[in-house]
């Protein structure tokens, strides 16, 4: 984990465990969570859907209270101080925000009000925020008539109308196309660069990698890695993999880079050779040229740097991408809604 031991935490989870009744079954969605986050940190909850990425927000969120263990979030416990919590965050949920047959400027005129926001504070706030998110032309459209990006910065643009220490984003680019995904990471980034704490949930790697300064790998309501998407990366190693004209040259290869290469995991599977390996990119080039001065020289070589689906495939057993596919979203997190 991230040390950040000279800042106190903005939020911060001790033991926190979210179970639901079904059909007469307890599930178990988060399972004893401990959690430090700091201010100014941008931080993604990955893990497939039903893991407890949801669930552990709207904890955090006042949204539904834990079954046991204590949260804090900005100073303020989440069971006891709810309004507290409340005033000092943000949260935009997976599904839309606005009211479809609203216009744009008027919903958000709306909802400043329910922040107690005093009028002309909050008209010149709105206008700040269609101008943050190009959504000015369109603020007098109904809801129901923008694009998907369009509705999901001005969901965004509605969590930040009070100003908050703290902004949750539970699956944020969810049903966006590509284009506009990478919109909305834009936007992310910028509020990150002007000091807003994110957390986001999302089971899109390329969104982790990409967006997030630290990585929570969540599974079955479980914390299972924590660290940043590099670091977590490199932990795993590069793959190399090998193709050799026979099955007994691959078989004295792997022998050979077993051997010589400290810390490696070499498989053999036919004339195949695969080596996972720390800094595996940088050593690949003398390993072959070693493996062909002893006889069994390479035919094709492929080095690969790790993904952070190699890395949870890595924890788990299975990828991320097939967990997510497969997983009946209204198995755990869904029993939330």
């Amino acid at each position: 984990m991230t040390n950040h031991t000279h800042q106190q935490p903005v939020i911060r989870a001790q033991g926190l465990t979210k179970h639901f009744s079904r059909s007469k079954k307890t599930v178990e969605a988060v399972r004893g969570l401990d959690l430090e986050i700091h201010r100014g940190e941008l931080v993604a909850f990955l893990g497939p859907n039903g893991a407890g990425k949801s669930t552990t927000l709207r904890m955090l969120t006042t949204l539904i209270p834990p079954t046991a263990g204590t949260a804090e979030v900005a100073g303020h416990d989440v069971v006891r101080d709810r309004a507290a919590v409340r005033r000092s965050i943000g949260y935009v949920g997976q599904g839309n925000a606005a009211a479809f047959i609203q216009r744009g400027r008027d919903e958000l005129m709306s909802q400043a009000r329910a922040h107690g926001i005093p009028r002309a504070t909050a008209k010149a706030r709105v206008d700040e925020l269609l101008s943050a998110f190009d959504l000015a032309e369109h603020a007098d459209r109904q809801v129901q008539t923008l694009s998907g990006g369009q509705r999901r910065r001005l969901d965004i643009a509605i969590g930040l109308l009070n100003h908050p220490e703290v902004l949750f984003l539970d699956e944020p680019s969810t049903g966006l196309d590509p284009q506009n995904r990478a919109n909305l990471q834009d936007q992310i980034r910028r509020l990150h660069d002007d000091g807003t704490t994110i957390v986001l949930t999302t089971h899109y790697l390329e969104e982790a990698d990409a967006l997030a300064g630290r990585v929570i790998v969540i599974d079955h309501g479980l914390v299972i890695a924590d660290d940043t998407a590099p670091r977590l990366k490199a932990r795993l190693g590069d793959l190399v993999l090998l193709a050799f004209g026979t099955e007994a040259d691959a078989s004295a290869a792997a022998t050979r880079a077993e051997s010589g290469l400290a810390s490696a995991v070499v498989e053999r599977t036919g004339t195949q050779v695969s080596i996972r390996s720390p800094r595996g990119a940088d050593t690949a080039p003398a390993l072959a040229i070693d493996l062909a001065a002893h006889g069994t020289p390479a035919i094709r070589m492929e080095v690969r740097t790790p993904t952070l689906d190699d890395v949870f495939l890595d924890l788990t057993g299975r990828s991320l991408r097939e967990s997510t596919e497969s997983t009946d979203t209204t198995q755990t997190e869904g029993a939330a809604a």
